[in-house]
């Protein structure tokens, strides 16, 4: 028996199990999902550490800045009772000694963030610009100025802190054994001297840093512009002050924020060179705020601080980038 099959009409159309148009559609989709998921996909490590390392303990260091958690509940924290705003009131009440001594040692981190950043900045572009002339020896030297940056920084701090020695270190043996710029060796890691000691060594480990930013920044500056101001009878200085520093703007707004962030939280190098207690003069604010939870053991005034530093942070990189974004719109105006 034979069966036939009757010729599709003129408005029909007939699609085999192997028509390309039926399977180039769930290609099509399931190619887009693929290009769409992939990145999420790959970010979704960085994500749960994110998570699990930055966003977890912030948020169980809010929940005990409101807790009266002292060293008779480290147990169980959970347990500690609730104080409200009592902390914040502690912390911000500057007429009592933990807010005086806060206040003390916020204006010793501004004093020393301002110097470090400025002196970073300034040593790090001043030796960029010099390296951008051909000379023998140029790719020594910037291997060699990045050697701070590339040292582990307890290391470094280490070292610094047996140079800083009263009797044996090679701090007072040049300048009072050699040089004699000084009527007897003097005490670095105590006193006054101690904020000298501390912005020594974070401007010689964080100088390099913008030294390699500048330097990457100045590859994008034509050499044709300094060639035509050259011939327009422009100096070394007219061209630094009229080519360079403006092309380094954009370049200079990211490294001044990540510099002023970087020093305003760093707590290795006065833990590593003072120890525990900092000295007054070098009392930054984040050992500060280690000494005020892990020294006198009340967590629940430290959490508070950690809290006020971070909505500190958060309001200056809010206003700093709301003023270079300003300044950039008006300048792309121009």
């Amino acid at each position: 028996m034979t069966t036939t099959t009757a010729p599709a009409g003129p408005g029909e159309r007939t699609v085999g199990k192997s028509s390309p148009g039926a399977a180039r559609g769930p290609r099509r989709r399931t190619g887009r999902i693929r290009r769409i998921g992939l990145p999420y996909l790959l970010l979704l490590p960085a994500l749960l550490l994110e998570l699990l390392v930055h966003l977890v303990p912030m948020v169980i260091g809010i929940v005990m800045s409101f807790k009266e958690l002292t060293q008779f509940y480290i147990r169980d924290w959970t347990t500690a009772p609730w104080t409200a705003l009592d902390n914040y009131r502690t912390s911000v009440d500057f007429s009592a000694p933990v807010g005086e001594a806060l206040l003390h040692s916020f204006l010793v981190t501004c004093a020393f963030t301002l110097l470090s950043v400025g002196l970073c900045w300034f040593i790090g572009t001043a030796a960029a610009i010099c390296m951008q002339d051909t000379f023998r020896g140029r790719g020594l030297l910037r291997a060699v100025f990045l050697v701070p940056y590339a040292l582990p920084v307890y290391a470094a701090v280490i070292t610094w802190a047996f140079m800083f020695q009263h009797d044996n270190g090679l701090v007072n043996h040049v300048l009072h054994d050699q040089l004699g710029l000084t009527d007897k060796p003097s005490f670095w890691l105590i006193g006054d001297n101690s904020f000298i000691a501390l912005l020594v060594v974070s401007v010689w480990k964080g100088w390099p840093f913008a030294f390699l930013i500048v330097m990457a920044g100045l590859q994008n500056i034509p050499k044709e512009l300094y060639e035509a101001a050259s011939l327009d009878g422009a100096g070394v200085w007219q061209q630094i002050r009229r080519i360079t520093l403006p092309s380094l703007r954009p370049v200079n707004q990211v490294l001044v924020l990540v510099l002023f962030l970087w020093t305003f939280n760093d707590f290795n190098t006065p833990y590593v060179l003072f120890g525990k207690a900092a000295p007054e003069a070098a009392d930054l604010i984040s050992i500060h705020i280690y000494q005020s939870s892990f020294v006198t053991w009340n967590f629940g005034t430290g959490s508070a601080m950690s809290v006020l530093l971070l909505l500190f942070l958060l309001v200056v990189t809010g206003v700093y980038l709301f003023l270079t974004s300003r300044e950039r719109r008006r300048s792309a105006r121009v």
